[in-house]
Parts: C-alpha cells; sequence; structure tokens
C-alpha cells in the first residue's frame, strides 16, 4: 500500500486519513459490543454520535439485484459505450434499462417471455 506521500493530491482529497481509520476501527475491526467512535460521513457532512438513528434512506429509488445472460449484458454494456462516445458521459446501465422501460409496450410483448 502506498504511503500517504505517495498518493497523487486527487487520492489525498478521496481518503481522509481521519474518516479511513474511524470506519475500520469503528466498524470492521471493533467488537460487536464495543461503542462505535464518532465517523463522519461524508454524505451527511457531519459525525454521527454512537446510538444515533441511521440516517433515512432515499424513498425515490432502490437499489436491486436482477440476473442478466452475458450476452445481454454485454450488449447493454455497447449500447452503454455507444452513447457514451456520443457524448451523453452520464449514460450507464440503469439509465439505458429505465429509458428501455419507458418505451415498452404491454400489447407488443411476446407470450412466451
Amino acid at each position: 500500500m502506498k504511503s500517504e506521500g505517495e498518493l497523487g493530491g486527487a487520492a489525498r482529497a478521496l481518503l481522509d486519513r481521519d474518516e479511513v481509520e474511524g470506519v475500520l476501527s469503528g466498524a470492521f475491526y471493533a467488537p460487536a459490543e464495543a461503542p462505535r467512535s464518532r465517523v463522519r460521513t461524508r454524505a451527511a457532512g457531519a459525525a454521527s454520535e454512537p446510538g444515533a438513528a441511521p440516517p433515512e434512506k432515499p424513498q425515490h429509488y432502490k437499489v436491486i439485484c436482477i440476473s442478466m445472460y452475458t450476452e445481454d449484458l454485454e450488449r447493454l454494456d455497447e449500447m452503454v459505450s455507444a452513447l457514451k462516445a456520443r457524448g451523453m458521459t452520464k449514460a450507464n446501465r440503469s439509465a439505458l434499462i429505465r429509458h428501455a422501460l419507458s418505451q415498452v409496450d404491454l400489447d407488443k410483448i411476446p407470450k412466451g417471455i
């Protein structure tokens, strides 16, 4: 592992040493019954107190897991790459699937799917 002095400026900005150590010592290496240390979260921008209620989860989306054939994933990734090549830098799998869902006509779906 590189020392802090060997990391580039972007990596130093991304990895806050206190935050990383706090997460590792409080979440991964501490015994389950030991109280967690104060951990600063980027999303909230503030330290969370041990025993405090967890922040609310977003209600406008959910993370899911689906299975797809590898050929379909390859095609999806090719489409995402083509969109990015056209300048759509925010294109990703989720966005493309959401767009495809908005185009589906249920009356045209074959019965054998």
